[in-house]
Parts: structure tokens; C-alpha cells; sequence
């Protein structure tokens, strides 16, 4: 089957746009005017085999936030499963998200459980997300736990988002440090250098430049090839667990950055368990499916061995005070709510106050590196002018 996208009219002559499978164009258009439509563009869906950076068949964290969401409030309102997915698959999603939704929707009318159908897909669904289903399908809260779901996904785009935006705003002031740099030494330098009628009787300060930039002009093309196999060659190294695993070692000792790590999956963890013991999962279960909410392999590690101690009996707070996740402030927090069998409150208390430690922390990093970046800029193109000026004061000085 073929997926088409499609925009029409309906009876009343409003605009309706979706998407429909079929076998063929014609099919398709015969479909829509079945269904009282009369398309106005119908095409087929072309998969793309992805860009450079991800391929774009998949389904993102929004879409499946969307999709969550919608599914909490159909449930909420009385509407069956598969009806729920058939009306979300009919609205406005997009074409990986309706192939997602109809071959979930296959297995269920196939007699699959919703978390079994989900199950198939964990390119999507992670082991918590699944798990948590198969809770709500047999204590019957599915809205509930849908709604917590969304919930949390929300919260991890929040958190995605607040890392994107703390790292783009440095990096396009280096790029345009780098394009001032390229076109100085391509443009300006040269024009500049016509002035100066005896290259070797310059100051060393001014033939240095007039080299520099001869030297670009000569291969520059190559440290372009140079820089693009470089990024290359970094996407294909994080995609080799070994090189991983050093890398998150390496990032867990820099000053500054490892308490950055720290907080994120301290936030990550905190949330995810505080989801799961308010849904009624034992403590051991939690951890071990909590533990796949953080990314860094060494802080991975370090929960499996709590996850153990835990279930051979150990308590819990001193098991995580043996990690690097945890604070002493936190410990004593957890330790209460050990005491006091509120676990879920507590790390979900964690959890905010964690938010609000890595926010103060990227207001703080960009604060120190936008002036920084800046001063590089103004560094770079100053002294270039600076050189010019005093070259040209040289040639003068040496003419007189």
C-alpha cells in the first residue's frame, strides 16, 4: 500500500488535508471522492532516505508527545482504543506517524494488547513507555498513565529544547567569526596588498599576514574537504560504543561541563522514576527501567549496581549516595521520603529543583561565552586592521 497526502473540499466547500493509503493514484482519488471529497492535489508520499544528520522516516519526540497526548484525552472521553487510533491516524499527522498508527492498529485488530502492538515498534517506544501501557492496561487507567506520559515527554522536549537553544546562539557567533576570518583573508587582505610595492622590505608583522593569507587563498578548498571529513568522521565515531563510552567518561571529568551531565540525568532518571512509582511499580522495577532513561553509560552502570543492592534487600538512599548522581542535599531529601514512604514526591521534587539548577547553569554558560566569542571576533578582525594600519604607516614612514 501507498501512502498519498492530499488536499480537498468537501460538500460544504471547506479545505480538508490528511492522508490516505491506497494501491494507486487512482485508487486514491477514487477513495476521496467516495469519502464526498473533491481533491484539489493528491500525491504520493516519498520516504526520504534521511539527511545527513538523521533520517527523517522517523518519529519525533513531538509527534509522539501528540500522539500521547491525544490518546489521553480519547481514552478520558469514552472512545475505544482502536477508534482512538483511527481518528488520530485520519487528522493531520504526519506520514511516519499514520504508518506507525496503522500497523499498530493491525496488530490490535489481529488480537494484540496495545502494549504488545506498541512492543513491535521500539525504534519508538522505549522499554518504560511499553511497560507503563501494559500497568495502565491491566489496572485500567490508561488515560492516566497516557497522560503522564505526555507529561513527561513534554517535559524531555522542554529540556531538548533548552540545550539546542543554549548551544545555537555561541555557535552562530562562531560561524561568523569563521566567514569573517575566510572572507578577510579572500577579499580584503588581497585588495590591500597591491599597495605594497616591495613585499620584503615590509615589517615581519605584515609579511606574516600577506602569507597567512596567501596560504588560504591556496588551500582553502582543502581545509573546507578537511573540516566536512572531520564531521564525518565525529558522526561515525559516536556511532561505536567504545568511542562512546570514552567520550561520556572524558565529559565526567571536565570542570563546569560534568556538573552539566550530572543535573541532565539526574532530571531524566528523577522524572522517569517518579512517574513510575506513582503508577504503583515496585522500587526494583522502577530502577531498572528508569536506568534506561539515562544516556551516559558510566551513571547507567553505576544505577544497575543500585538496582541490584536494592533488590537484595539494601535501602535505597545509601545505594545512591554511592553514585555520582546524587548530592548530599539530595540524599537527605531521599532519605525522608525513604522514611516516610513518599518516594514518588521526593523525586519528583528532585527532578524541579534539578530544572532549575541546569537553567541557572546554561544562563550563566551563554552569559560567559557570548562576550567571549564576541571579543574573539572583534580580536581577529581588529588585529587584522591593526596590522594593515601599521603597514601601511611602515611603507609610509620608509617612502618619507
Amino acid at each position: 500500500m501507498k501512502m498519498f497526502i492530499y488536499k480537498a473540499y468537501d460538500k460544504a466547500g471547506a479545505k480538508i488535508d490528511g492522508q490516505i493509503e491506497a494501491e494507486s493514484h487512482a485508487v486514491a482519488l477514487s477513495q476521496l471522492k467516495n469519502q464526498g471529497l473533491l481533491p484539489s492535489e493528491l500525491k504520493e508520499y516519498k520516504e526520504s532516505t534521511g539527511n545527513f544528520f538523521g533520517s527523517s522516516k522517523k518519529v519525533s519526540l513531538a509527534e509522539l508527545e501528540f500522539l500521547t497526548a491525544e490518546l489521553s484525552l480519547l481514552l478520558s472521553s469514552g472512545v475505544r482504543i482502536d477508534k482512538g487510533l483511527d481518528i488520530i491516524r485520519r487528522s493531520k499527522a504526519q506520514p511516519a506517524l499514520v504508518r506507525l498508527l496503522t500497523s499498530v492498529s493491525s496488530g490490535i485488530s489481529k488480537g494484540q494488547s496495545l502494549s504488545q502492538a506498541m512492543s513491535e515498534h521500539n525504534e519508538v517506544f522505549d522499554p518504560l513507555y511499553i511497560n507503563l501501557v501494559e500497568l495502565g492496561e491491566a489496572s485500567g487507567q490508561l488515560p492516566e498513565i497516557f497522560a503522564k506520559l505526555a507529561e513527561d515527554l513534554k517535559f524531555k522536549r522542554d529540556l531538548q529544547r533548552k540545550i539546542i537553544s543554549s548551544l545555537t546562539y555561541p555557535f552562530i557567533i562562531l560561524a561568523v567569526c569563521l566567514l569573517c576570518i575566510v572572507f578577510i583573508f579572500n577579499f580584503i587582505v588581497p585588495k590591500l596588498s597591491v599597495i605594497f610595492s616591495d613585499p620584503e622590505s615590509l615589517p615581519w608583522y605584515t609579511q606574516a599576514l600577506l602569507g597567512l593569507s596567501d596560504w588560504m587563498q591556496s588551500y582553502q578548498i582543502l581545509l573546507g574537504c578537511g573540516f566536512l571529513g572531520a564531521v564525518f568522521l565525529g558522526k561515525q565515531l559516536f556511532t561505536q560504543p567504545k568511542f562512546v563510552k570514552g567520550w561520556q567518561q572524558f565529559l565526567l571529568k571536565i570542570p563546569g561541563l560534568a556538573s552539566a551531565v550530572l543535573t541532565t540525568e539526574r532530571i531524566r532518571f528523577n522524572s522517569a522514576l517518579a512517574m513510575m512509582l506513582d503508577a504503583g511499580l515496585a522500587i526494583d522495577k522502577a530502577l531498572d527501567l528508569a536506568k534506561g532513561n539515562i544516556k551516559n553509560q558510566v551513571l547507567q552502570r553505576e544505577m544497575e549496581i543500585v538496582r541490584n543492592k536494592v533488590k537484595h534487600g539494601h535501602s535505597l538512599s545509601p545505594s545512591l549516595k554511592q553514585t555520582s548522581l546524587y548530592p548530599d542535599f539530595y540524599i537527605s531529601l531521599l532519605e525522608v521520603g525513604e522514611e516516610s514512604g513518599n518516594l514518588a514526591k521526593v523525586f519528583d521534587e528532585i527532578a524541579k529543583r534539578s530544572r532549575q539548577e541546569f537553567e541557572t547553569w546554561t544562563e550563566k554558560m551563554t552569559t560567559l561565552i557570548e562576550p567571549l566569542l564576541i571579543l574573539l571576533m572583534g580580536g581577529i578582525v581588529g588585529g587584522v586592521v591593526v596590522v594593515m594600519l601599521m603597514s601601511m604607516v611602515a611603507v609610509n614612514d620608509v617612502g618619507f
